[in-house]
């Protein structure tokens, strides 16, 4: 009898947005091929173009370098000391508290480091509240730890509603294990304010109160140093003990594929010498065993590395004049860089549909649906200008067509 892969992952891995970014992003990869790179306009992935700055380089440079002996062999997983360390310095500057090495987790990536959080904090059955639109592969974490996600709608201008959280916190009662929230958020850009936090963090310290048990606070920051306009992402250790931050080096120093992020845990939080044994226990067991080493020497050296990403502002602005053009509204990002646009009123909130439809003007973006904002679809901007200025007459003929 040949061997099966099992029912439930099968089910999973076809369905409607399992993959999406991924799936659009490799028909991008067959269109390039068949028509030419400068012929097809791809928004598909937040594969940030910025190079890393010099800082890293040079960084790069300096551990290559090290011959130490031992240099490439194992070290505790929750990673190397003076790594951790710096994570601590930076994870403080950014929340206003003290914050010690032994809070920090060094992680692969902010996928890891955010899958080994679940899995410390999720039992069976547990529910975890996340607002929407999220990012897609949030449902498969959850998903991973045999939690239940609940999508909790955002308001009209993709702020929190916190009275919607208030209520799917009371319906969850004490298996609510965790908030997930994401700022700057992806995909609509919405950068969360203090009086967001406050009021969410009200409702925790309520909720918690009332039942006995204090939701974990997840604060998935990857796009954190990306904001626009004078806007920056809300503290959460002073506000809330039970608050966890995960995060990498993908987005804002322009590293993704070498996979390296962390989690930092609130010093404040009651459990938080537990915590951080559960999350290393999960980084091991989970198969990560520790973030990779060269990288985790590289960004010791380099996290405060100062980056322009002004550049993202201004192809915000072109990409943002072509819609304006071509009569496509959206909500004009505070961070990352996504735009999230409203699918056109007669295509009747048909998100695949009208990706399908942009597919034959060569234009790719990824349905709404898969982040949990069904008539809705998104455009990653991280692209170059050229691309951007050369897409205005496709988004045109596209809504000139039906």
């Amino acid at each position: 009898m040949k061997g099966m892969i099992a029912p439930h992952i099968k089910e999973t891995i076809n369905s409607a947005g399992a993959s999406v970014i991924r799936k659009m992003f490799e028909e991008g990869i067959e269109l390039k091929a068949k028509y030419g790179a400068d012929n097809v306009f791809d928004f598909t992935l937040g594969n940030p173009d910025l190079d890393p700055p010099d800082a890293v380089a040079a960084a790069v440079r300096e551990v290559a370098q090290d011959t130490a002996h031992g240099r490439h062999g194992y070290m505790p997983n929750a990673g190397y000391s003076e790594t951790r360390a710096a994570m601590a310095e930076k994870t403080a500057r950014e929340q206003g508290v003290p914050v010690a090495a032994g809070h920090i987790v060094m992680t692969a990536g902010a996928a890891s480091a955010l899958n080994c959080v679940l899995k410390a904090v999720v039992s069976q059955g547990d529910v975890v509240i996340v607002p929407a639109p999220f990012f897609a592969e949030y449902r498969h974490y959850v998903r991973n730890v045999s939690g239940t996600i609940v999508e909790v709608p955002t308001r009209e201008d993709f702020s929190l509603d916190t009275d919607a959280i208030a209520r799917a916190l009371r319906d969850g009662g004490d298996t609510v294990a965790a908030v997930l929230i994401n700022s700057p958020n992806n995909p609509t850009g919405k950068v969360y304010g203090d009086d967001d936090i406050i009021r969410l963090t009200d409702a925790l310290k309520a909720h918690g109160a009332r039942t006995g048990r204090f939701p974990y606070l997840i604060c998935d920051e990857p796009y954190r140093a990306i904001a626009y306009d004078g806007r920056s992402v809300a503290p959460v250790f002073a506000r809330y003990a039970e608050a966890v931050i995960v995060t990498s080096f993908a987005k804002n120093l322009s590293l993704p594929g070498e996979r390296v992020g962390y989690v930092a845990i609130n010093p404040a939080s009651a459990d938080a010498g537990d915590f951080v044994g559960a999350v290393t226990f999960a980084l091991r067991t989970l198969g990560f065993v520790n973030a990779p080493a060269f990288f985790q020497k590289v960004v010791a050296k380099s996290w405060d590395a100062p980056v322009d990403y002004s550049s993202y502002a201004r192809r915000r602005d072109l990409l943002t004049a072509v819609l304006d053009k071509a009569g496509i509204r959206y909500a004009r990002p505070e961070g990352a860089f996504y735009l999230f646009c409203k699918v056109p009123d007669r295509w009747n909130g048909d998100d695949a549909a009208f990706c399908d439809h942009l597919k034959k003007f060569l234009i790719l973006g990824a349905p709404g649906s898969g982040f949990g904002g069904k008539g809705w679809f998104r455009l990653a901007y991280c692209v170059s200008e050229r691309t951007i200025v050369g897409s205005e007459a496709a988004f045109v003929a596209a809504m000139q067509e039906r």
